[in-house]
């Protein structure tokens, strides 16, 4: 079976969000399913071509290694992708990133036939992608090249659809046909991400609870319509972690190791970030950690809302993160009010880290979460997970049971503060018996949530779509 993965962002090459992770970690998995799998990327300018071993295949196509087996295609252009950011500036879009996309949407599908590798389904991810399986029906449903391919397509977060204005639809180069009720017309405007739930053969989004959201008006983000006609087509596969990556055995930014048979080390990371912190050095003290960007969708308005009654309680706090300016002024009044506080205004993904490794717990309150990666981090590393009932979070985090011992975290359905606040305070309850403490973490640490489970859902959705049965 060959698949032809299209991301607009891969690690280890360029990043900015959880797409990136996915794009990086899946097609490696895929390929030891027995997949032959090749990515496509634009070379952005914070590619390094001398460190990632980029070979020009022309003017337009670079190509490197992901993996052994995986080879990765970097689309070009000194027009488009040679700026310092991937999609924004300043936070503010790039003013031609329909022209962008368009671009390397259709140089993707002109690689194809440059490299004479046709696949038998092209896996597409995000807005950013969402042209080609739109090509795909209409500009190249008569090529016989083209004709027989299918398309998956995957939403990792519902909320950012590739919006534009209706003057700057020709730049897609489709018909104007295409630019109505039933094609990529959104009220008005041009929307790429519904050319993608349209024009593709499946769609998936990143956990079996959000699939079932974003069908309804709250989650739907004006395209519930679309998604609630289609859903007999549409899956949620839960994202994996890197395990290799997420190791508090091997983790290279951490002084000390451990794992779950012995936690000394767990402690020691503690006690060091809370001395490099400022913090006191109290191991019994619990450490509510919290690594996020400040957004009302990540529950930040909700836990704003009781930070003076978290910060009063028996704990310490440590913040990581940027994001909307007011939550900055919030959050650094409160480092001056609170001295059981560390507010870290920034990105720092070694401090990242260790903050997953040193905290008793780990805070999530979403509004949604589509999957969700810091309660996956957090379970390797011995870290509670303390979040709200939504998307990924419900699919992954059980609420403990103190009578029976089942379950993995703390959770809480309502959206509110007091409710949040009510869950806190349960886990501190909790962490009082140190025994009972211990057991939920080393239960935690032996939860598998790595990529081989959700490669093998992937590989049978794959051949269900294109009707291929491969023997592994």
């Amino acid at each position: 079976m060959k698949i032809l993965f299209c991301s607009s962002e891969v690690v280890p090459f360029a990043k900015t969000g959880g797409l990136a992770d996915v794009a990086g970690t899946l097609p490696p998995e895929l390929a030891k399913l027995g997949v032959e799998i090749k990515v496509v990327l634009p070379k952005y300018k914070c590619i390094d071509t001398e460190k990632f071993k980029l070979e020009k295949l022309d003017a337009e196509t670079s190509v490197a290694k992901l993996s052994d087996s995986v080879d990765v295609y970097f689309i070009e252009s000194q027009k488009y992708f040679a700026r310092d950011g991937l999609y924004q500036d300043k936070g503010e879009d790039y003013p031609d990133n329909l022209e962008r996309f368009t671009y390397y949407c259709t140089q993707t599908l002109k690689l194809l036939k440059k490299i004479d590798f046709k696949p038998d389904l092209i896996h597409c991810n995000d807005w950013q992608t969402a042209l080609i399986p739109v090509y795909l029906k209409t500009i190249y449903k008569k090529d016989p090249f083209y004709k027989d391919i299918k398309t998956v397509f995957t939403i990792h977060n519902l909320g950012y659809q590739g919006l534009f204005t209706e003057e700057e639809f020709p730049q897609t180069g489709l018909d104007e046909s295409v630019f109505s009720v039933d094609g990529l017309e959104f009220y008005g405007k041009t929307n790429l991400l519904k050319g993608g739930l349209l024009f593709s053969d499946k769609i998936t989004t990143v956990s079996q609870t959000y699939a079932q959201e974003i069908q309804t008006k709250e989650f739907g983000c004006g395209l519930e319509g679309i998604l609630q006609n289609r859903k007999t087509d549409l899956l949620g596969i839960l994202n994996g972690i890197n395990y290799e990556e997420w190791n508090p055995k091997t983790n290279k930014h951490l002084n000390t190791h451990y794992n779950d048979e012995n936690l000394d080390g767990k402690y020691a990371i503690k006690a060091e970030l809370q001395k490099n912190k400022n913090l006191p050095i109290e191991k019994d003290v619990p450490l509510l950690g919290m690594i996020t960007r400040l957004a009302d969708q990540k529950g930040l308005d909700i836990f704003a809302e009781v930070i003076d009654r978290i910060c009063q309680l028996p704990l310490q706090f440590i913040l990581l993160g940027t994001g909307d300016p007011k939550y900055h002024e919030i959050f650094a009044q409160v480092q001056k009010k609170y001295k059981n506080t560390s507010i870290n205004l920034t990105f720092d993904a070694a401090l990242a880290y260790k903050i997953y490794a040193a905290s008793d717990m780990f805070v999530m309150p979403s509004y949604y979460e589509p999957c969700g990666l810091g309660q996956l981090i957090s379970f390797s590393f011995g870290t509670i997970p303390l979040v709200r009932k939504t998307g990924g979070l419900a699919d992954t985090v059980v609420d403990y049971n103190l009578k029976t011992g089942d379950g993995n975290g703390f959770v809480f359905s309502g959206y509110k503060s007091k409710d949040l606040l009510q869950t806190i305070e349960r886990a501190l309850g909790v962490y009082k018996d140190s025994a009972v403490w211990k057991n939920l973490v080393v239960k935690s640490m032996q939860e598998d949530f790595s990529w081989g489970q959700s490669a093998k859902k992937y590989f049978k959705l794959y051949e269900e779509v294109t009707k291929q049965k491969v023997v592994v």
